[in-house]
């Protein structure tokens, strides 16, 4: 190694050497500096465990009115059964819509059933628009006790009625849901209903 490059060396030692203690050893160093520093002990407090969310629901309460205000619906409901074949029955009108009483209250635990008609004899039913509704809209159901259980719709479909999604629809849930159901589709006139069922999905937010 020559003078040239020797001495290079021992410049870039010394940088290396200021860089790694410059910048948290003092100007003048003095004998402490030169000891070994002991280590310091950080306590670290974990946070106390957080506790899973619980689904929102409500206590059983009977339903008296619907309103969808992004599809201009404000109903009173009737009690709905079902008929003899165990399908369930529907309203005998345009209005109002009616509710399923063999599934939970709107707001309880499980999924709660809303019908109503597209349109009827008389002209547009009370879920004539039920298509329409987007994902997000606001489903407002009065109850008899004077709660407002109010559910955020997360899904709108169209499906055959020879495909209905009776799973879906009725079955189980761990949370307050909501399903509002109605015809779709093309009329067919040689049996005078329509082929398909428009199902919106709802949440309980409140």
């Amino acid at each position: 190694m020559g003078r040239a490059v020797g001495a290079l060396v021992a410049v870039l030692g010394a940088v290396l050497v200021a860089l790694t203690v410059g910048s948290c050893a003092p100007a003048t160093p003095t004998a402490a500096t030169t000891s070994t520093p002991s280590p310091v002990v950080v306590e670290r407090t974990l946070p106390p465990p957080v506790a899973p969310r619980l689904p929102a629901v409500m206590g059983a309460s009977v339903p008296v009115r619907v309103q969808i205000a992004a599809i201009a619906v404000d109903s009173e409901l009737m009690e709905l059964g079902l008929r003899d074949d165990g399908s369930l029955d529907v309203p005998p009108a345009a209005f109002p819509a009616g509710w399923f009483s063999g599934a939970p209250t709107p707001g309880e635990r499980g999924p709660a059933i809303i019908v109503g008609h597209i349109d009827w004899v008389t002209g547009p039913g009370v879920f004539a628009r039920l298509a329409m509704l987007a994902v997000g809209d606001e489903i407002r159901v009065t109850r008899t006790d004077g709660s407002v259980a109010v559910f955020r719709t997360t899904l709108v479909e169209r499906y055959p009625k020879d495909a209905f999604p009776t799973d879906l629809v009725y079955g189980d849930l761990d949370h307050a849901g909501l399903r509002v159901v109605s015809c779709g589709g093309e009329f067919d006139r040689s049996t005078g209903h329509y082929e398909d069922n428009v199902i919106a999905f709802a949440e309980l937010v409140t």
